[in-house]
């Protein structure tokens, strides 16, 4: 497992984490309460299998169509992969890309979102999502669908000590 390394600042005593190696590190205030829109937004689609909605092949599906994406010089400067859950059974991943890829499954992203980002652990995921429908609701608008963005892999959130989550809420309506 590969280890994150630290590196100290002696004159203020303060610490700074480097990334293991794999997701970069994570700005929160980016992302937060943000409204995005999208017109034809291309993503590369992987279904996960779930069981209970936990992934079973979450990290083999990001990891095979992150290097389609990749392999067809298409990835964006800082990729963003959103699962949506269809089912207790399984979920879709969309990994971001820059333009469409030829052979692969891909959907095309439309619509406005408003984002909000999380902290904490992926079993909060239903109070998220209750909190996020209110969000919707004072911002005079429904959500459609929500997608989730885990910005770091399990490994990364651990060596980080933050496990950021942003919801995407797509609309359906607004006032």
């Amino acid at each position: 497992m590969v280890q994150p390394t630290t590196t100290s600042n002696a004159s203020n005593g303060s610490e700074h984490v480097v990334s293991p190696g794999c997701c970069a590190p994570f700005d929160p205030a980016e992302w937060d309460k943000d409204e995005i829109t999208w017109n034809e937004r291309p993503f590369l689609r992987e279904s996960v299998r779930s069981f209970f909605h936990v992934p079973l092949d979450m990290r083999q599906k990001a990891k095979r169509g992150t290097r389609l994406v990749e392999a067809a010089d298409a990835a964006p400067e800082r990729g963003i992969i959103l699962c949506e859950e269809r089912s207790r059974w399984g979920a879709n991943l969309y990994i971001e890309a820059t333009r469409p890829i030829a052979g692969a499954d891909m959907a095309f992203l439309s619509g406005t979102y408003l984002t909000k980002v999380y902290e904490g652990p992926y079993r909060d995921a239903p109070i998220w999502v209750q909190d996020m429908q209110t969000y919707v609701s004072s911002e005079g608008a429904s959500a459609e669908k929500i997608y989730f963005w885990y910005t770091t892999c399990p490994r990364c959130a651990k060596a980080y000590g933050k496990n950021y989550v942003v919801l995407f809420a797509e609309l359906s309506t607004r006032a």
